[in-house]
């Protein structure tokens, strides 16, 4: 039976309300209101309000928000704690080595830019928006894309809410909309599940490298006047992981007695056994960080995947019909560790595109302009220089961390090679190669569990709703994933959505999805071995809800 569905009719159509979206959608408005012509904008987000998936750790480059909202200091801004040091140290188990700052590359710097709660930023980004004239939905997540009779793009179709785990309608059920438009520009964020079918139907990735990952997780603490330099940003490498696994910390003394700490494991990763989310709570034992949290209270917790591989990880950023922005492209600087400015950047270029193909009568064709802008702008410059930095890494930590320094120090990223990316999912060794790793016990005061962190985060789905961890087939956990690999789903997942029951005599092992737990990271869609897992939206306004993060 067909399913009828509200149309609804728009110039430029945003999915995902982050920096990029919202920045397309602020700029979109401006043009036309400077050339006092008309323009309908309509921005859809997942979340129940703008800015509750939104996590970063984060320190914000203000560049390309000074060239978006010039005035955004008087006109309240959340950019209110400017970094007044920079501190990086190289970690053993016990000790901590500085580096001096005369030898540090300028994307290790950080003077001029703020440290901020990126939740806060992308909620006033929103009210920006919506006093322009935005049509701004949260609570309607973007679930399929519209084609045309000719296979462009002409919008998408929003979540139905109200269906049974079988998929079937259900007494409460409500149909979703059809919200289409001339341009659709999808911010999703990282791996962003239309921007992946997107990649697939258009051949976005032709010629180019894989994108690799990190799982990064992030907590917000308050602490006490003493353990608290406002301004401060540590960063860090080496302990707790090993020599040849990519991963870094973070500790940002944001005002008011507030540290934003996290830690970022590469999903390069090859050993089974490593649980990312463990090695983020050992991080802060470490002499170095825990004092930081000693007395101190968790406020807040959450986790997600990062684009880190740069330009040669780069799709095409258009097709038909609409573009690709933000990190649903890859635009983080995995070697500045900053992604804010670069997502407002993509998303003004591509509004730029947009909004002059609108006034020239046109649609649904490609935005070559978004381009061919981003390639004569400073943003294409800056990753340029740095797009070496993760294949740098594979080389080991000090290894990699020598050779992107003298690259990035005497010849400021200006080399005449380009080092290329793997795909995350096939780097696993097998459990019997590999060995397994004893991760202490929390000890619930600078130490947690999963199930208690999660809870943190305010995640909430419906569970009569169908799982929308899907698997492509229900043996492989099984037969592949557990006979070769022993469960690594159990381990990577930062929430505990997957788990492997057993009879009470060990027999008869199953896979249990625990899709209400579920923070929405993405790290199962990336980093399953067989990439039989995919992460599709559940019910629009569902998962967590973070609190300024």
């Amino acid at each position: 039976m067909k399913i009828e569905r509200e149309v609804m009719d728009f110039d430029v159509l945003i999915v995902g309300g982050g920096p990029a979206g919202l920045s397309a959608a602020i700029r979109l408005k401006q043009r036309a209101l400077e050339a006092g012509r008309e323009v309908s904008v309509c921005l859809i987000e997942k979340a129940a309000e703008i800015g509750a998936h939104i996590l970063s750790g984060a320190v914000m480059d203000p560049r390309a928000l000074n060239e978006l909202i010039p005035d955004w200091q008087s006109q309240g801004a959340p950019l209110d704690t400017p970094v007044v040091e920079d501190r990086v140290l190289f970690l053993t188990r016990n000790g901590a080595r500085q580096a001096p700052t005369k030898l540090l590359p300028s994307c290790f710097l950080n003077h001029g830019n703020y440290i901020v709660r990126l939740g806060h930023v992308v909620k006033w980004l929103g009210e920006q928006a919506e006093a322009l004239g935005v049509e701004v939905y949260p609570g309607f997540a973007g679930a399929d894309v519209l084609y045309d009779e000719q296979g462009r793009v002409a919008g998408v179709v929003t979540g139905d809410v109200g269906l049974g785990r079988d998929g079937k309608p259900g007494h409460n059920y409500q149909p979703g909309m059809e919200l289409r438009a001339r341009y659709t520009l999808f911010a999703e964020g990282c791996r962003g599940h239309l921007g992946k079918q997107l990649e697939a139907k258009f051949t976005l990735r032709q010629h180019v490298d894989p994108q690799t990952y990190g799982i990064g997780f992030k907590e917000l603490w308050e602490v006490p006047d003493t353990h608290h330099l406002p301004g401060l940003v540590v960063h860090t490498a080496g302990w707790p992981m090993d020599q040849a696994t990519y991963g870094g910390g973070f500790a940002y003394h944001l005002k008011g007695n507030l540290i934003a700490v996290g830690y970022v494991v590469g999903l390069n990763y090859t050993n089974p056994y490593l649980a990312p989310f463990e090695e983020f709570q050992r991080y802060k034992t470490h002499p170095a960080i825990r004092p930081f949290f000693e007395g101190g209270k968790r406020l807040s917790y959450g986790a997600r995947a990062i684009a880190a591989g740069g330009l040669q990880s780069q799709p095409k950023l258009v097709f038909p019909g609409g573009a690709l922005i933000g990190d649903d492209a890859g635009f983080l600087n995995a070697a500045r560790i900053k992604g804010s400015h670069a997502a407002i950047k993509s998303g003004m270029l591509a509004a730029d595109a947009a909004y002059d193909a609108v006034q020239a009568g046109r649609a649904q064709d490609e935005l070559g302009a978004f381009p061919e802008a981003f390639r004569s702008s400073w943003l294409y410059e800056e990753l340029h220089q740095t797009r070496n930095f993760k294949p740098y890494m594979k080389q080991g930590l000090w290894l990699g961390s020598l050779l992107f320094g003298a690259e990035q120090l005497l010849a400021k990223g200006k080399v005449p090679w380009t080092l290329h990316n793997r795909a995350d999912h096939d780097q696993l060794k097998d459990a019997a190669e590999s060995k397994p790793i004893d991760y202490p016990k929390p000890d619930g005061q600078i130490t947690f569990d999963r199930l208690s962190s999660v809870f943190l985060s305010n995640t909430n789905h419906e569970e009569s709703q169908p799982c929308h961890l899907k698997l492509a087939n229900v043996a492989t956990p099984i037969m592949v994933n557990l006979a070769r690999y022993d469960g690594p789903e159990a381990r990577y997942c930062p929430a505990g959505v997957y788990e492997f029951v057993r009879n009470a005599d060990g027999t008869n092992p199953h896979l249990q999805i625990n899709a209400q737990n579920c923070i929405h990271c993405k790290t199962c869609d990336i980093k399953d071995p067989t990439q039989n897992i995919t992460w599709v939206t559940p019910q629009g306004g569902e998962g967590p809800i973070y609190q300024g993060m």
